[in-house]
C-alpha cells in the first residue's frame, strides 16, 4: 500500500505537541492592528489548542504527526 500524503497547507498551520495536542495560531493578527489594544495583540501571539470537535478532521490531514 502506498504512503499517505500529508496535507501541506495544514502542516504549515498546525503543530502537534509531544503529548499529542494539536496547536494552532490565532486569527485577527494580520491587518487593521491600529485599533486593537496592545494587550489584545499580545494575546493573539500565543498559540491555542484546536477544539475537540475539529481534532479528528485535522488528524486525517496530518497522518504522520
Amino acid at each position: 500500500m502506498p504512503k499517505m500524503k500529508t496535507h501541506k497547507s495544514s502542516a504549515k498551520r498546525f503543530k502537534v505537541s509531544s503529548s499529542g495536542i494539536i496547536i494552532r495560531s490565532k486569527a485577527y493578527k494580520s491587518h487593521i492592528l491600529t485599533k486593537k489594544t496592545a494587550k489584545r495583540k499580545r494575546n493573539l501571539r500565543k498559540g491555542t489548542t484546536v477544539s475537540s470537535a475539529e481534532v479528528k478532521k485535522v488528524k486525517v490531514l496530518l497522518p504522520y504527526s
